[in-house]
């Protein structure tokens, strides 16, 4: 070490110098201090002077030193224990927005889905009160199944929506298109559950509702999803394994220059990076995948929080229902035809008297009275209900656009996290020293490599061996992630494409829709599906009218029980020589 390099080796012999001229011999004092204040361990294990160790492993210089091996594993449990407190430090404000907007999220989903259900269930309350009770069920397990499918359990949208109606039309059947049937036996009941599909009672509207809910919910659940894998990326990387050889390149940097009792001297900024991206060489490979992920949860947020819009989604299950129950409604002398066709007439449990028993074109036409009257008298009930503007759900559109506008400042997160770490009081920026691992000096020139696994082969200071099984783990796991999302999210685009072609007529896969269905199958004619769905419409709007004393509810009220009356009714005669 000549000229300048010959200032850190005269480090502890200019200390010395100085108690000699105090009349005080050499120290280990300034090094003692900086352990205690720094907790790196017992204070026995630094002598009280320079000694001339001979069995250091790290620190190992000519001079008289002020460090032990004892001290130096102190050291490496140190510098490990502290790059673990800074990326946590750094990780923090990353985790914590994940955490608080997974919990807001949360906490709207919820609210959200109590004011659906709660909406659902005053439908039944309100407009079909015959089934209400026996219908309470089946619309609480559709909505737990939605909270189920958000939260990532192996279920579907479609499933849980298919099961709802199944569950549904024996109620819709036996209670308001047969009103004076009761107490079906389980097998018949059993029979309309697995024969809903076929007839498909509820027309278009079951698949509209799956559509609809399905493009809101499958961006909610992927996002879920995202924002749970986002934080195992983060608990993985604070708990990443330094490396035997980047621990002892850390003790060098910031520990080596105290045996020379150099407790002041700080790292240039060239060697700190060297020695960071080296112990971080895994970390960084995480940037591409990050980013990536970032874009997702971008793609993701947008989807939920626009066309579609969660809220929307949800609250407009009630509407769908009732769109459906009121196509079943409209459609019912054919549906019990078709029904006593594949599950034959009901078999009644109890002794009721077939004197009890309402023939179906007056069940229908009482129906249609019960409804008119529904219709006048309980306008204001039926009304959708809102929620209040302290609604937690009413944020989630702002805490998203908050949330996702920090993580996209966030992309280079991985590709920076060795900047970061050099940054602040641990390297020398405005001094004209600064340490570079063997000396003190007024410049770092070795080479400064850049971040990611393959330029480290070239790193000055550290040898970096491979990548680290956990961090190859989890880019596994983004990139799966990723790809999963973007093949998903083409999927479904082109699957609701498909469905929304098919249904722009107004039908889809219906038993309406079929080339083969006539009248004389127990379905209607073009004429009779255009002016049904007209009077459903109708209907539907009287009953959620901001006006309550509306008289166009009368009208068409009127015009449903007219419709009804004049239907042209099936004979079972002409079905069964169609059939032979």
């Amino acid at each position: 070490m000549a000229a300048g390099g010959s200032r850190g080796l005269l480090g502890l012999w200019l200390l010395a110098a100085a108690g000699l001229a105090a009349g005080k011999a050499p120290s280990c004092h300034e090094v003692r201090t900086a352990f205690q204040l720094r907790q790196i361990g017992p204070l026995k294990l630094v002598p009280d002077v320079p000694t001339a160790e001979s069995d250091l492993q790290i620190c190992q210089h000519r001079a008289p030193t002020c460090c032990t091996k004892k001290m130096e594993e102190s050291y490496q449990a140190a510098v490990r224990r502290e790059r673990y407190q800074s990326i946590q430090a750094m990780n923090f404000e990353l985790n914590y927005m994940i955490v608080g907007y997974v919990t807001a999220f949360q906490e709207a989903f919820e609210s959200l889905l109590r004011l659906a259900e709660n909406r659902t269930s005053s439908l039944f309350e309100t407009a079909y009160r015959p089934m209400a009770k026996e219908a309470a069920e089946p619309v609480k397990k559709l909505f737990r199944d939605i909270s189920l499918y958000i939260l990532g359990a192996e279920t579907t949208v479609e499933g849980a929506v298919l099961r709802f109606f199944d569950s549904l039309f024996p109620l819709v059947y036996s209670r308001l298109i047969n009103p004076g049937i009761t107490d079906l036996s389980e097998d018949y009941t059993e029979c309309l559950r697995l024969t809903r599909q076929d007839i498909n009672p509820f027309g278009r509207y079951s698949k509209n509702m799956v559509t609809e809910l399905s493009k809101s919910l499958w961006a909610s659940r992927m996002l879920s999803q995202a924002l749970s894998l986002g934080i195992e990326v983060i608990n993985t990387t604070e708990h990443a394994v330094l490396s035997k050889e980047c621990s002892r390149a850390l003790v060098k940097m910031q520990y080596c220059p105290h045996c020379q009792g150099l407790t002041l001297i700080r790292p240039c900024v060239g060697y700190c990076l060297n020695v960071m991206r080296g112990c971080l060489a895994s970390v960084s490979e995480l940037d591409a995948q990050w980013r990536e992920y970032i874009s997702t949860l971008e793609y993701l947020t947008n989807e939920m929080a626009a066309s579609h819009d969660l809220e929307i989604a949800l609250t407009g299950i009630r509407n769908s229902i009732n769109e459906a129950i009121l196509h079943a409604q409209l459609n019912g002398p054919q549906l019990s035809a078709t029904v006593d066709k594949v599950c034959g007439q009901p078999k009644q449990e109890g002794n009721l008297s077939s004197d009890h028993i309402v023939p179906v074109k007056e069940a229908t036409e009482t129906q249609a009275l019960v409804m008119a009257h529904a219709s006048l008298n309980n306008k204001r009930s039926s009304l959708p209900l809102k929620a209040s503007k302290n609604d937690k759900s009413r944020s989630l559109k702002k805490i998203s656009r908050e949330f996702i506008n920090y993580m996209k400042r966030s992309r280079t997160f991985y590709a920076s996290i060795a900047e970061r770490l050099c940054e602040g009081d641990l390297v020398m920026k405005d001094s004209s020293t600064c340490w570079n691992g063997e000396d003190v000096v007024e410049s770092y020139t070795s080479r400064v490599v850049s971040s990611g696994l393959k330029a480290q082969i070239n790193n000055p200071e550290l040898k970096v061996r491979g990548l680290d099984p956990l961090i190859s783990n989890l880019i596994d796991k983004l990139q799966h992630f990723n790809q999963l999302d973007a093949e998903k999210a083409k999927l479904k685009l082109e699957r609701w494409a498909s469905r929304d072609a098919g249904s722009g007529g107004g039908r889809s896969e219906e038993m309406e829709a079929s080339g083969d269905c006539d009248d004389e199958d127990g379905c209607q004619g073009s004429g009779d599906r255009i002016h049904t769905a007209g009077v459903s419409h109708a209907l539907t709007f009287c009953q959620m009218a901001p006006v309550p004393d509306s008289p166009s509810c009368d009208a068409v009220s009127l015009l449903l029980l007219i419709y009804s009356r004049t239907r042209k009714p099936i004979q079972k005669t002409e079905m069964n020589q169609n059939q032979l």
